[in-house]
């Protein structure tokens, strides 16, 4: 892993986790000495954030940590709902064995984390089996556009997501690994009405969570 790389995970994890709060200046030295690193890397870093809008640049200011809401949280998702939608008919309709496949073992993947959330560290590997089940869905799509736009939609709406997994405060009542094994058996049933219907489901009762927790969070 490169440098750059190495800056990048840091204060890609640091930004969704909340540790570098929303509207936060930037400043290179002070990033320097947190992760021991140099102006270079940092910089590299900062400008692949500000193409997934983790972080934005201003004119001889620098960069800052890009504000939250529940405008942009929400309009995120329904973007996510479009795109993705999309994509899993068409992976459902050009997908073949290797595809299933995919799909049966990110989800036994993520089953066996699922059982795993003592620490932080479980909660980011329960996390890279999430994206690792939804990106598989939508593997056999055939668009390079649309599996980009699932990345950057995803880490846009992953910001708001984990701060309520880190806090054990989401998903109460909710069976999120059974709505990921109906999502799956839909595809792999060829089902796109009802594949895509479960897909929507399962990101507007995400953002019905979320919405609650930022509520509840500006109410404070």
């Amino acid at each position: 892993m490169t440098l750059s790389e190495k800056a990048y995970n840091a204060l890609r994890q640091d930004i969704i986790r909340g540790a570098l709060g929303q509207g936060k200046p930037l400043r290179m030295a002070e990033l320097s000495a947190r992760y021991d690193m140099g102006f270079s890397p940092l910089r590299e870093a900062l400008n692949r954030l500000q193409s997934e809008r983790l972080v934005v640049a201003e004119a001889l200011r620098g960069f800052k940590v890009a504000s939250l809401s529940m405008a942009e949280m929400r309009d995120a998702i329904e973007t996510r709902i479009l795109v993705e939608t999309a994509a899993l008919r068409a992976a459902i309709l050009r997908g073949d064995d290797d595809w299933a496949a995919g799909i049966v073992a990110a989800l036994y993947a993520l089953k066996l984390q699922v059982e795993r959330r003592d620490t932080e560290a479980d909660i980011w590997e329960l996390e890279a089996r999430h994206y690792a089940f939804h990106r598989a869905l939508l593997a056999a799509c055939g668009s390079a556009w649309q599996l980009e736009f699932f990345d950057r939609l995803y880490a846009a709406t992953e910001r708001y997501r984990i701060p309520i997994l880190l806090n054990r405060a989401g998903g109460q009542g909710r069976d999120i690994q059974g709505e990921h094994a109906a999502l799956a058996e839909a595809t792999l049933a060829r089902d796109a009405d009802l594949a895509t219907d479960l897909l929507r489901q399962h990101y507007q009762r995400s953002a019905e969570i979320i919405g609650r927790s930022m509520q509840a969070e500006f109410a404070m």
